[in-house]
């Protein structure tokens, strides 16, 4: 069987391990059907043949698309670039494709779609989400009650719905919570892989990086350990159990 891509973008230890471990957790996904690349650190490996696995999932990180060039630490800019590059081949061939809250970005700003902090961006924590009449028909989400928490936390959001793209989740603060291209490339807002305890550990590391004020930092833990956030790991694993 093939294993999937897990491509991550945060240059900070700690984080991207924790966000590794709960991609693996909360899709069900043993390690050995994984493949790990850290494409802040690393870069893209020479020859990356997409035709090897069985899909393709993309993590967050503290960068913006839209932050102006001069303003992109140099590995968070490596990693944008790197993961971008990879986007017309997924496009085009409708690879299987999850990603998440950065990912969503990543994604519109390929296909044309403003990517701003203009609107919609969402503070730290557990916001109400609900699914289209297009989500509830879709794979990933059908079944799935239409309404839901989520967490989240983003300076930057999609703007208006990508050329081409099916609009299956929003908020009411930020309309795009997830989407889908063609039948096999969705994208979230929300972190489908983060529960209580991924997102206090991100509180902390951080706490410095201007999504909240630093004294708020464990008022916002309280919150997410206090949210019921049981329902987006499902998306998760089943992306993971769709693409097996």
């Amino acid at each position: 069987m093939k294993p999937f891509l897990i491509l991550q973008l945060r240059p900070e230890d700690d984080a991207a391990d924790g966000e590794y471990r709960a991609i693996l957790q909360k899709g069900g996904l043993d390690s050995a059907r994984a493949q790990r690349i850290r494409l802040e650190r690393d870069g893209l490996p020479d020859g990356l043949n997409f035709d090897a696995f069985a899909g393709v999932v993309v993590g967050g990180g503290p960068g913006c698309v839209s932050d102006a060039p001069e303003d992109k630490a140099p590995d968070e800019a490596r990693a944008e670039a790197a993961m971008l590059s990879l986007m017309p081949e997924i496009t085009e061939r409708d690879i299987p494709f999850m990603g998440c809250c950065y990912g969503i970005g990543i994604l519109a700003h390929h296909l044309g779609a403003e990517v701003s902090k203009a609107r919609f961006g969402e503070p730290v924590g557990p916001v109400a989400c609900e699914v289209t009449q297009d989500g509830a028909n879709d794979p990933l989400l059908k079944g799935l009650p239409r309404a839901f928490n989520a967490l989240v936390g983003h300076k930057e959001a999609v703007q208006t719905l990508p050329a081409g793209a099916v609009h299956l989740m929003s908020s009411a603060p930020c309309p795009f919570q997830m989407i889908r291209y063609g039948k096999n490339v969705y994208a979230t807002q929300f972190h489908p892989e983060a529960d209580g305890d991924v997102f206090a550990e991100r509180i902390r590391i951080y706490k410095d990086r201007g999504y909240f004020r630093p004294d708020a930092a464990e008022t916002l833990k309280r919150a997410v350990y206090a949210a019921d956030v049981s329902t987006p790991p499902d998306i998760l694993y089943r992306f993971f159990r769709r693409y097996f």
